[in-house]
């Protein structure tokens, strides 16, 4: 029967009166001579938050000195565990000492081996070993110390003058190495990114990370690019209630004179912020009002001085979205079954530009809905809209619009519901207060308001057939529209009729946001086709307008079709078109086709636009070929190109390792990205770059900011 020895040790002996200890040590048989106490037969002992297991052990009372060999193994709270050959305790002085020492922590799967380790309180002192997070018997990755030493209760391993081996090559040196084998959050240093560019020079950056309470934290991204300029960026997220959450962005960057000068910049300081805010129930969480509809709250702002703000967010350029123009809004609503109260605040900025003071806002607008309902047993349907919007610029005329629509719909079915049929009367208005500035003397805008009304008849149906190995449903749809009365005065009367495809006439078309409503048929035919499993394989859709037979000029509309079909489980195909039949031509072609298959995947696309008006025609290509080969390599091709202005706007070629302990990166990528410059005027630059990515599992998470950047010379190209 396995022999059981407890063994209390007073305080007097140990810590004094004041941390008494329990020892528990299990074992096949043990032996007493006076004070020393020989245990053998599979030793386990647990002490404090430590279970330690032995072939054999050595206690010594009087000295409080416990003794284990061969085998030892440590496990300490269920993280990690230590083993080695011998391991000794003073449980006086709390002492604890392993040769050799192993540590795993079971966590991070992070091993660490050295000659001996000596543990004190929550601390442990290592003396020259290695530590990696791959297989110990053929690491392909291994840091080499000289020494180290180990937080137990905040997990923070540190190692000194640390060599980086690539299976047996070393590769790196550096004099301290800090890592947190904790997944908590906490505050520290983020994994920094480095680069060369032959313009800009050395790129680093180095993340800080501050999270001192669990409702909020803050980071600070500090960089500097030897040749051109030094800035930091930054974000503060925060959870304020259980219904919201935000997060400020900002970021600030001064050009140095010279990059400043040489590239004829619009600005040599660039700066921005952005802020993003969501509350899902304001009127609880901030007025404690239980009501029964959805009260939200949504913020996403963004401010900056140039487009340069976001091109230095990340020495990455073909991760930015760059557009010519910002939108800021704050939208506000209370939404219940029957109604909805809203107000909208949005502000543009127009990056191509380096005034917005022209630029119309709508601060704010305010907007009353009710929603769709019934009477005479669902036949008869209505609802209601009104929304006033102040359009506001620092520069030039200002007015205040009031919009408001009412639909009415008479809805039947006909022959045993294969028919829907339907009439809509629809009475819609709008009244504008213009407030003309004090030098627009010339031609100011009069006050002026519209009332229109519109009938429109509609007749069509809906079908489904399963057949054996498909699914077929097709739908139909003929409506007829037609206008009723038409009332105008002031502006509406003065402008009625302008060419809003003529530059000159921008500013009038900003304020004159009305079409003119047209005698037409609308014609609209789709079908879908899915197999047995309910899977979509086919979808495809027809519609054009045929608009005024009256006018010779506007006989026919645009004919779309649209169409999506899985030419085999691996092959997809989509396709929009648009023809204009009075032009003869196409003024609107989209395809893309796509292939994934057995690490395969590859997209080729299309668009082509022509405005008729103008002669302005756009036409781009892209493509995306990535193979993704065994579990471990992959490589991707993307090659963007503008047809129309014989320009690359971006190619890309790239290699990926990855297994479980460490992942490598090899990617050139060329990028044509807008600028600013000090001539008003919107450039581009074209960036050639080699990314080289390292990263060591699971010290280290893959993200762009794992990237080592070189960037090669660049060259100046305008839009």
């Amino acid at each position: 029967m396995r022999a059981f020895f407890s063994l209390l040790l007073c305080a007097a002996i140990l810590l004094g009166a004041q941390n008494p200890h329990h020892i528990e040590i299990y074992a096949g048989s043990l032996k007493t001579l006076k004070n020393s106490v020989t245990i053998s037969g599979d030793v386990v002992v647990v002490y404090g938050d430590y279970t330690l297991f032995a072939k054999r052990a050595k206690y010594d009372k009087q000295k409080g000195v416990l003794e284990l060999f061969d085998g030892v193994r440590v496990s300490a709270q269920n993280r990690y565990k230590i083993l080695g050959d011998y391991a000794k305790l003073d449980l006086k002085e709390k002492k604890r000492l392993f040769k050799p020492f192993y540590m795993y922590e079971e966590r991070s799967r992070v091993w660490l081996s050295a000659r001996k380790g000596c543990v004190i309180e929550k601390n442990i002192d290592i003396s020259s070993g290695v530590v990696s997070g791959c297989d110990p018997k053929d690491p392909l990755w291994q840091i080499e110390f000289s020494s180290s030493n180990y937080n137990a209760q905040t997990k923070w391993l540190n190692l000194y003058n640390t060599v980086l081996y690539i299976y047996d090559i070393p590769v790196f040196y550096t004099p301290y190495f800090g890592y947190s084998l904790d997944t908590t959050r906490r505050t520290g240093l983020l994994t920094p990114s480095f680069g060369y560019s032959s313009s800009e020079g050395i790129f680093y950056q180095q993340p800080f990370y501050i999270a001192e309470q669990s409702w909020w934290d803050l980071e600070f991204d500090p960089q500097i690019r030897t040749q051109r300029g030094r800035g930091i960026y930054g974000a503060f997220r925060f959870v304020d209630s259980k219904y919201s959450s935000g997060i400020l962005r900002y970021g600030y960057f001064v050009e140095n004179s010279e990059y400043y000068v040489a590239n004829n910049l619009a600005n040599q300081q660039h700066y921005g912020i952005n802020f993003d805010y969501k509350n899902s129930n304001f009127l609880a969480g901030m007025f404690g009002v239980e009501a029964k509809g959805q009260s939200v709250i949504y913020i996403e702002t963004e401010n900056m001085n140039d487009v340069d703000y976001i091109n230095l967010a990340t020495n990455d350029t073909t991760k930015n979205a760059t557009p010519s123009q910002t939108i800021s809004r704050a939208n506000i609503f209370y939404n219940t079954d029957k109604n909805y109260f809203a107000t909208y605040l949005k502000y543009y900025v127009d990056l191509t530009s380096s005034t917005n003071d022209t630029t119309l806002q709508q601060l704010p607008s305010l907007q009353y809905h009710r929603y769709i309902d019934t009477v005479w047993k669902n036949h008869l349907l209505y609802n209601f809209n009104v929304k006033s919007t102040y359009l506001y610029r620092r520069v030039g005329t200002k007015a205040l619009e009031t919009d408001f629509e009412i639909p009415i719909t008479l809805h039947t079915t006909l022959f045993d519901e294969y028919l829907d049929l339907s009439y809509q009367t629809n009475l819609n208005g709008k009244y504008t207060d213009f407030q003309n500035e004090n030098n627009v003397t010339q031609n100011p805008y009069k006050d002026g308001y519209a009332m229109r009304n519109f009938h429109r008849v509609s007749l069509g149906t809906q079908l489904t057939k399963p057949y054996k190995e498909y699914i077929h449903s097709f739908g139909v749809l003929a409506a007829y529209t037609r206008s009723g009365f038409d009332i105008r005065d002031g502006f509406y009367s003065e402008y009625e009729g302008v060419d809003c495809n003529d530059p000159t006439n921008k500013d009038v078309c900003a304020f004159y946001n009305i079409s003119d409503m047209q005698e037409s048929l609308s014609l609209g035919f789709s079908q879908y086709l899915f197999n047995k499993k309910g899977k979509q394989i086919l979808y495809h859709r027809l519609s054009d307008i045929i608009a005024d037979p009256t006018d010779a000029n506007q006989t026919i509309g645009e004919l779309e079709s649209e169409l999506d079909w899985y030419v085999t489980e691996h092959i997809r195909l989509y396709n929009d078109t648009l023809y204009n039949f009075n032009a003869h031509d196409i003024s609107k072609l989209f395809n893309k086709i796509a292939y994934d298959n057995e690490g395969w995947h590859l997209s080729l696309s299309h668009f082509l636009k022509k405005n008729f008006t103008t002669g302005k025609r756009t036409s781009y290509v892209t493509s995306a070929l990535s193979y993704r080969y065994a579990p471990h390599y992959s490589y991707d091709f993307k090659y963007d190109y503008d047809l129309e202005n014989r320009l690359k706007k971006r190619a890309e070629i790239g290699f990926l390792y990855d297994k479980r302990c460490w992942t490598f990166g090899l990617r050139y990528s060329e990028n044509n990205r807008p600028i600013l410059t000090n001539d008003n005027k919107a450039s581009s630059v074209f960036d050639r770059y080699i990314y080289v990515s390292i990263v060591l599992k699971p010290l280290m998470k893959q993200t762009d900011s794992n990237f080592f950047g070189v960037r090669l010379p660049k060259t100046l190209k305008g839009n």
